[in-house]
């Protein structure tokens, strides 16, 4: 706490200043409490997770959900990318997805220049480097908010920076941005957006304000909005209690200046972003519900989590410190009243559906429904701040904030989201502010004293740090009991990684690594899989495996790999890498499985196809579907089935198929076994509209043709089956399958980056099929012709031969780059005449201020010349 106590008011706490560059002391200062934020910042962090024993300071796992399957294996690949050693480019991801957008998923997962930071560290510590990066941003942010604070006002920097420190380890940190690092950009770009408009009201940095502008949407767009949001509420609340009226206009449209040059310097990667969006697979819509208002002032205090409230934790210090405002007459009215106004009304955003839709710019989003909370704890902390800078508030501010504190706590005693560690943690960090408080009272009446000071702010710093630490520690755990998790990188994933070293000959045909233990592992450990979870995973891409039995978690955005001899040909997987954990998962303990590789004659990527390839559709079997996009029938399919009920929950389906055919079930939203007579059964794990199950075979048909499969549901009542839930794949017909389209297929393809060239025989007519998603941004010729956007069949890229073509060439730029490169360039151009009449701007005041003190010195000289003002 501040050695002084507040004893009168003095000017606005918020007036702007318009004055020249702060001097040197103030700059320290700032400095200091930025260092001061980050220090402390990362060792409460670290701290955290040696509590918890999580990785690296533990041997648990941190990988859950989407840390595991998105941000985790998208960091290795841009890793390989950065150091030369991927299949593709920034345009395009040969990798995953079969050929996916890769500068979409850039700027969604991987633009933040923090992200860089991968390149140094080795392939096998990747976690290392996700961990690294993680807490960079998050000290940063606490750097950030700390030298705001000092910016809108001056105060001792110890606190600023404890502030600034409570900021970045807030709740919403721990229980969302530590897992989704993407968005801890947004945490970090609200402070720095609030600077920007600190520099437009005083007129400043008016290049540098859009750089932070374009800066913060680049390397987040999605929480940069939210922060953009966020940072323009300060500044009108700064602007409304400014002293000098004329002055808010130039202020506001400056602060419009700044943030519409950084958002045209940022288009060139958001607008691929968002064009990418229009065609990502939808996930099904989302109805807001506002939680009680007791879960939410639960979600104040230490050690609560859950996904589905807001995660408002900042300290209980720090806390009663931002409820102390309205009580503070040391603070100016206006001031008190605006900025008391504002954190309410923000809270009150919350939970109000269309505000919660402006916030989440018009969509409800899946999952946590919360996301732009870091805005409101930014705001508290602001509010901490301005009550805090000029002295510890006095007796009846700090009574009645403890007051408003004591009433959130008794109205959140019965939350769900309270944990065993909630009340003696707050009433730990309690005892200690109140020490602090009780010690910078006493120094402020004895100002010769300095241990006073120095302990007010050592408990202080131990109130927040400990709480803080316990905070994080108990979230990682209980996120860890709650939510799906991926085990570390171990042994499975660098033995997968050998044996797809060993057999991939890209582009001569893909290698599928298979299913490992988490999502998206292809990027990892190599390959040329389905595989493919991202928020920008395309219709087309998720609609076309669909159609062909695979299956899919995330409401269709996580289609996986599917081991299938048919779309193995028509995908051309030529090598497949099979594993099984060696034992069950865990979270303590690295992974080890057994690894086979198979491989097998499979078409090139590129075949030929007969006709033109219009005025084909999917039906309603993935067996036909195949047949369709093969182009020769392979299965034997019994047309009805027999369903005959066995019991609860229980059916007996029953038909006839060649002998030694292969039976294959597709049953995509059934949950539970399915047994072939004489076999043993297999898992089926249907769950719609999240999870759809892939086609999985059961065994071979016996001598007698008889087929009879058993399904037992899962939780009783009648397995949901398709009209068609059963294929005899015919070996024989395939395999004359695959060597007619290897003969008339290409005989050479050649993949550099985001093209693709293929050698035909001579004289090929009908339609060449790229084994790849016809994803927007695909041109296509033929012999060397201009480029045209590519054509479509079932899905796949298409090109229609003409008369007759000999080769044919493929091109990949990603939607949206050429309409934001047009804004970037407009943006630049405005920023540079910005630049230039800031400069003759400066010049001209410096050219009259010299030429008004030249007349001052020539009026000064006169009047003494004649003997006025000697003396």
């Amino acid at each position: 706490m501040p050695p002084v106590v507040q004893t009168a008011p003095d000017r606005d706490a918020l007036a702007p200043s318009a004055s020249p560059p702060a001097p040197a002391e103030p700059q320290r200062g700032r400095l200091r409490a930025a260092a001061g934020a980050s220090g402390l910042t990362c060792v409460v962090l670290c701290l955290a997770g040696l509590l918890a024993g999580t990785y690296p300071f533990g041997p648990t796992t941190r990988n859950i959900v989407d840390l595991g399957q998105q941000y985790l294996p998208y960091h290795a690949y841009w890793r390989k990318l950065l150091l030369g050693e991927a299949d593709g480019d920034l345009f395009l991801n040969w990798s995953s997805g079969f050929g996916s957008n890769f500068l979409g998923d850039v700027g969604t997962y991987l633009s933040s220049p923090f992200d860089l930071i991968v390149v140094l560290f080795p392939a096998d510590r990747i976690e290392l480097a996700l961990y690294v990066v993680t807490v960079a941003k998050i000290t940063a942010a606490g750097a950030a908010m700390a030298y705001l604070l000092l910016t809108l006002r001056r105060g001792p920097w110890p606190v600023a920076a404890v502030l600034g420190a409570a900021y970045a380890l807030s709740g919403w940190t721990f229980n969302y941005g530590a897992t989704v690092p993407m968005w801890l950009d947004g945490l970090l770009a609200f402070p720095l957006l609030c600077l920007v408009g600190e520099w437009a009201r005083a007129g400043r940095r008016p290049v540098l304000g859009p750089l932070v502008v374009a800066l913060a949407w680049i390397a987040n767009f999605y929480t940069a909005y939210m922060a953009t949001i966020g940072a323009a509420v300060v500044l009108l609340v700064r602007l409304v209690t400014a002293d000098d009226d004329r002055r808010r206009l130039a202020g506001l449209l400056r602060a419009a200046r700044s943030v519409l040059i950084g958002l045209g310097l940022a288009a060139p990667l958001v607008t691929v972003v968002f064009f990418a969006t229009r065609v990502a697979d939808p996930t099904p819509p989302t109805a807001f519900e506002a939680v009680p208002w007791s879960e939410v002032f639960a979600r104040l205090l230490p050690a609560t989590a859950s996904v589905a409230t807001p995660a408002l934790y900042i300290g209980t210090a720090a806390l009663a410190l931002a409820l102390t405002l309205p009580f503070n007459r040391a603070v100016p009215p206006r001031g008190r009243a605006v900025w008391s106004a504002a954190v309410v009304l923000v809270a009150l955003s919350l939970q109000w559906e269309p505000t919660h839709l402006i916030w989440h710019a018009g969509a409800s989003p899946n999952g946590i429904p919360y996301r732009q909370t870091f805005v409101l704890s930014g705001l508290l902390l602001l509010a901490a701040w301005l009550s805090t800078a000029q002295g510890t508030p006095r007796l009846p501010a700090l009574l009645g904030g403890a007051a408003v504190l004591a009433v959130l706590v008794l109205a959140a005693r019965d939350s769900a989201d309270i944990d065993r560690w909630t009340f003696p943690a707050l009433g730990a960090a309690a005892g200690l502010a109140v020490l602090a408080a009780g010690c910078a009272f006493l120094a402020s009446r004895h100002t010769a004293s300095r241990v006073l000071p120095l302990l007010a702010v050592g408990l202080l710093v131990a109130a927040q740090a400990g709480e803080a630490a316990v905070t994080g520690a108990r979230i990682e755990r209980q996120q860890l009991s709650k939510v799906s998790w991926a085990p570390r990188l171990g042994p499975w994933h660098e033995d997968v990684a050998r044996s797809v070293g060993r057999v991939d000959t890209w582009p001569n045909r893909r290698t599928d690594p298979g299913e490992t233990p988490g999502g998206n592992d292809v990027l990892v450990v190599g390959g040329q899989g389905a595989d493919y979870y991202s928020s920008l995973t395309s219709k087309v891409y998720s609609e076309t495996l669909s159609a062909l039995g695979f299956g899919y978690y995330a409401k269709g955005r996580h289609p996986v790999s599917l081991d299938n001899p048919v779309t193995d040909a028509i995908f051309s997987i030529g090598a497949r890498t099979r594993s099984t954990p060696t034992a069950p998962l865990r979270q303590d303990a690295l992974p080890e499985a057994a690894v086979t590789t198979v491989e097998r004659a499979v078409p090139p990527l590129v075949t030929v196809r007969p006709g033109p390839a219009a005025g084909v559709r999917y039906g309603d079997s993935a067996f036909a579907n195949q047949e369709l996009l093969l182009g020769a029938p392979v299965y034997d399919m019994p047309a009805e089935p027999r369903r005959t009920p066995a019991g609860p929950g229980a059916v007996t389906l029953t038909g006839s198929c060649p002998a030694g055919s292969e039976v294959w079930l597709w049953a995509p939203e059934f949950t539970g076994s399915a047994a072939l007579d004489g076999r043993p059964p297999v898992d089926f794990a249907g769950k719609a509209p999240s999870v759809r199950g892939p086609m999985q075979p059961l065994g071979t048909v016996p001598a007698s043709g008889a087929v009879r499969i058993a399904l037992h549901a899962r939780h009783g009542g009648g397995p949901a089956l398709p009209r068609q839930p059963v294929g005899c794949l015919v070996e024989d017909r395939l395999d004359r399958a695959v060597r007619e389209l290897t003969a008339t297929g290409a005989t050479g393809v050649r993949v550099t980056g985001h093209t693709l060239t293929a050698r035909l025989p001579a004289g090929s007519t009908g339609t060449a099929v790229v084994a790849a998603p016809r994803i927007p941004g695909w041109r296509c010729a033929t012999d060397g012709a201009e480029p045209a956007p590519a054509a479509r069949h079932l899905g796949l890229i298409a090109v229609p031969l003409g008369a007759g073509a000999s080769s044919v060439s493929c091109v990949f730029r990603p939607p949206g780059l050429r309409l934001g490169g047009a804004a970037g360039a407009t943006a630049l151009l405005a920023m540079t005449a910005v630049a230039l009449l800031d400069r003759r701007g400066r010049g001209s005041s410096g050219r009259g201020s010299s030429g008004r003190r030249q007349v001052f010195t020539a009026r000064a000289t006169r009047a003494r010349s004649a003997g006025i003002g000697d003396g």
